[in-house]
């Protein structure tokens, strides 16, 4: 489990959620099982609730206790219709890494790193969706367009599209290796290796439908989380990292501020700062991919 994926902020999330023993809390990101175990470490009569859409990632929560631990094998995007199956509507904490695991990235058939060669992939459930594969070879210029400039933020993105679509019409784009022959003739010099890890950020995010889960999921958390429960989530691109700080902050994704009429903030969450927690430098010496890591924490209002 140690090789599977290093748990970013780890003391920071828990501290973060303010656990109860008693309490009910869900993970949302189980991946390598190391933010769940740290939770459970803290519970007595508790409970913890864990997704991931992974079926890699289920074999991690063999040997885990089952009166405490119940893992979900499904999108967060589903968070309030399973916790209403499994008899718990409202939890005292919530906990989202919205970041990809280190083995995702590091088991190359994937096709999520932009190291080794493998089958263009990238969807995190192997089972159902398209694949980044598909999206290269079918999607039209316009719609590749919309993926590069919306997801990566790549700025050439006219060029990047065009260019994949004349690629193509020669020889089907069928590996990580052929994208990145393609890729590489767009990127600046020196400045390649940034431009590879936006274009595939991109090409992951339209395959899983990363923006459109977590939208779905942050409405969701006001629905569940009882009166005075944390949502601690890490983000790690700007993208993500926007709609969490505008839904804390205002209470919708758009970050409109609302008002009552004695001029008082309604929203449904209190940031615990106004400013994210980001990871210490001996903590990215030890794990590089926690450099751009963007903690947010904040407690549910009683809107009663």
């Amino acid at each position: 489990m140690a090789t599977y994926h290093v748990p970013v902020l780890l003391d920071e999330c828990i501290e973060g959620l303010e656990i109860n023993p008693d309490g009910v809390y869900v993970d949302l990101t189980f991946g390598g099982g190391g933010h769940s175990k740290a939770i459970l470490t803290k519970l007595n009569k508790g409970k913890l609730i864990a997704f991931d859409q992974d079926l890699e990632a289920v074999k991690n929560a063999e040997g885990l206790d089952k009166n405490k631990f119940t893992l979900v094998e499904s999108n967060f995007r589903h968070l309030k219709r399973y916790l209403k199956i499994l008899g718990f509507p409202k939890v005292s904490g919530i906990l989202a890494d919205l970041g990809v695991s280190s083995h995702q990235f590091d088991k190359g058939e994937r096709g999520f790193s932009i190291r080794g060669v493998g089958e263009l992939d990238m969807r995190m459930d192997q089972t159902k969706g398209i694949t980044a594969k598909e999206i290269v070879n079918e999607y039209s210029e316009d719609e590749l367009v919309v993926v590069f400039s919306s997801y990566g933020e790549v700025k050439n993105f006219r060029k990047l599209a065009s260019g994949i679509v004349n690629s193509r019409a020669g020889k089907s784009i069928e590996t990580t290796k052929d994208l990145l022959d393609i890729v590489e003739k767009y990127s600046q010099k020196g400045k390649e290796f940034k431009y590879f890890a936006q274009v595939f950020q991109a090409l992951r995010i339209e395959v899983n439908d990363e923006m459109g889960a977590l939208k779905e999921m942050l409405l969701q958390t006001e629905e569940v989380l009882e009166s005075g429960g944390r949502l601690v989530v890490m983000s790690y691109h700007s993208l993500e990292d926007r709609l969490v700080k505008n839904y804390l902050k205002t209470g919708n994704l758009e970050g409109k501020v609302e008002k009552d009429f004695y001029g008082n903030l309604i929203r449904p969450f209190t940031p615990v700062s106004n400013k994210p927690i980001k990871a210490s430098d001996e903590e990215i010496a030890r794990n590089n991919r926690a450099r751009s890591v963007r903690l947010r924490i904040a407690t549910k209002n009683d809107l009663k």
